[in-house]
């Protein structure tokens, strides 16, 4: 299977007033300059890092059709579908699928800690209910259950299983999904703090919180190693996006970090809806200090390449 969907897909904001009232005009705006400016490949709406969790299903579905119709067909657009039982994801992916959404991303249900058997049968459900392609979310670290590869390649052979997005925060796992699963699947990069070495290993797309507000980088990074196939040169700029995309990966509050960076990057984008609080304020010195470092690198290196 050629891998239709490749490079960088921000797991979209959801962009939010002080009142905590979703931001449709922000979000329009928002997304254009992700792909007009940041040049991304696809995006991602209703990720964790969108708070789907904390939105009804009528601010889901508001979500949805603002995305949709501010990318208006340039990139695909991949919609988090998550819910906690089968028939409410199901119902989320036909809404997606019938408003024009290319894929659907669908971590496991959460709480619940189904087995792989479990699993099997919940994705099966959905597969035999929609007609696009649906990207695996393996987050372990925020559903509590680790999709193994040997789980995958039993999914893989499900008609709509395309893709999966890695969080699992073991590198090891790209190498062993693509030798189990070959070219039935095409493996994202879901953990920032390693994509240099997911892209290494074959992975042929970054799915990243970070890209919201450091766009052109990520996408400089994907050309440079899935592209161009320049390691040294793409090793450069990842020791340079490190410190930042250490910070949010360590830091317990990587949803928080991200709004609070996008405002730091010149594109506020609101507070997160409670129970989460943005950064206090010597986090958000410490998250500021790392974006003016890296800021300052990229500055030079530009200068240097375009001068």
């Amino acid at each position: 299977m050629a891998a239709a969907w490749q490079g960088v897909f921000p797991a979209l904001v959801t962009p939010m007033t002080a009142e905590e009232e979703i931001d449709c005009k922000t979000l329009s705006k928002f997304i254009d300059h992700l792909i007009e400016e940041g040049g991304v490949h696809g995006v991602i709406p209703l990720g964790s890092t969108g708070e789907y969790y904390a939105l009804t299903t009528e601010e889901r579905h508001l979500v949805v059709e603002t995305t949709l119709e501010a990318v208006g067909g340039r990139v695909p657009v991949v919609v988090g579908c998550n819910a906690a039982a089968t028939r409410e994801v199901i119902e989320h992916c036909r809404y997606a699928e019938q408003s024009g959404a290319s894929g659907v991303l669908l971590p496991a249900p959460y709480y619940s800690l189904p087995s792989h058997d479990e699993l099997f049968e919940h994705y099966r459900a959905v597969d035999r209910a929609i007609g696009v392609p649906i990207m695996l979310y393996n987050y372990p670290g925020r559903t509590g259950v680790d999709m193994t590869p040997e789980l995958i390649r039993r999914l893989a052979q499900l008609d709509q299983v395309q893709y999966v997005k890695e969080s699992s925060g073991d590198v090891t796992r790209v190498s062993q999904i693509m030798r189990l699963c070959g070219d039935q699947i095409t493996v994202f990069c879901g953990c920032d703090n390693e994509a240099l070495e997911h892209f290494a290993l074959g992975a042929q797309g970054w799915v990243g919180g970070a890209v919201n507000f450091l766009p052109e980088a990520h996408v400089r990074l994907f050309e440079l190693m899935v592209g161009q196939q320049d390691l040294a040169a793409a090793r450069s700029l990842y020791y340079t996006l490190l410190p930042v995309l250490c910070t949010l990966e360590a830091g317990g509050k990587y949803t928080q970090y991200v709004k609070a960076c996008c405002g730091l990057q010149g594109h506020p984008v609101g507070p997160p809806r409670k129970p989460l609080l943005p950064p206090s304020p010597s986090e958000l010195e410490e998250l500021r200090g790392a974006l003016e470092q890296f800021n300052a690198a990229w500055t030079a290196s530009h200068r240097v390449v375009t001068s």
